[in-house]
């Protein structure tokens, strides 16, 4: 793949990965306007874990104190917020790899059509909306229970769905909770790090053992262009969302599924953008 292509793809990983505007929809609605062969599911991946050293860095502190809070565990000094926020994560990451194990074997390609990623993103976006307006701002991590993080566990099963958006869902059911949205994105962000392992490990697998080592190069200039996007992303939303709300990007959901609609139902016509793309 051109060195321009890969770009692209990881600059829109990196900066849809951790906003609630879906990464894994963009990645398919990329190559679909520009005519470019669709990258698959690894290079997908491949930005996937870019971002995932991007969200390491950025919770630093989290790690840090889990990794404290296991070791303690483990040599029977009970549980503390970190033990038990490694154990939420654990949690929360068991619905979505079930479910994933199930749509990667059965109905993957299906579920990467446009029609499929433009409901998605218009009817979430509004979900969103709405939860950001009804939900409380009264709770942070260290108040969530075992409930809530199956709640929020539960509904990032539905980001296996592209154009959902795996931080978006998670960020909604924290709202819905009365989570404060710096902590519900906090969280949706800490939800991200097994689940992006898991399938980079599964699909770094399947690389290995394909032996394409063109693919290999793509994977890794993807990975660290996605995981610098990714790190000035974070920053600025995590900073929006200290002073104001998630209309912004409901707004964007709204406005994307709307084009996506009318261009599926043949309402509008971007075919002279979709000549020029291909040109690039």
């Amino acid at each position: 793949m051109p060195v321009l292509h890969l770009a692209i793809l990881a600059l829109v990983q990196g900066v849809t990965e951790f906003l609630p505007i879906s990464s894994s929809g963009h990645l398919v609605l990329v190559p679909w306007l520009a005519g470019w062969n669709d990258q698959g599911l690894i290079l997908d991946v491949a930005v996937h874990v870019g971002t995932l050293g991007a969200v390491m860095i950025y919770l630093h502190s989290e790690i840090s104190q889990m990794l404290q809070g296991i070791m303690r565990a483990i040599k029977g000094r009970g549980m503390n917020d970190g033990a038990r926020l490694a154990m939420f994560l654990v949690v929360g990451t068991v619905p979505v790899v079930v479910a994933g194990f199930v749509i990667n074997t059965t109905y993957t390609q299906m579920l990467r059509s446009v029609e499929v990623i433009a409901w998605a993103t218009l009817g979430f976006g509004i979900l969103l909306w709405v939860a950001d307006r009804i939900g409380l701002t009264l709770r942070r991590i260290e108040h969530l229970k075992f409930f809530d993080v199956i709640v929020i566990g539960l509904a990032q099963v539905l980001a296996l769905v592209p154009g959902t958006s795996r931080s978006g869902i998670t960020m909604t059911a924290g709202r819905l909770l009365g989570m404060e949205r710096v902590d519900a994105a906090r969280f949706s962000m800490a939800l991200s790090i097994p689940a992006i392992i898991g399938a980079g490990s599964l699909k770094g697998y399947e690389l290995y053992q394909g032996g394409d080592m063109q693919l290999n190069n793509d994977v890794f200039v993807a990975a660290g262009l996605s995981f610098i996007a990714a790190l000035v992303a974070i920053a600025l939303m995590m900073a929006w969302l200290r002073r104001a709300t998630f209309t912004p990007f409901v707004l964007y959901r709204i406005v994307l599924g709307g084009v996506l609609l009318g261009l599926t139902y043949g309402y509008l016509d971007l075919s002279g953008l979709q000549s020029y793309l291909q040109t690039i």
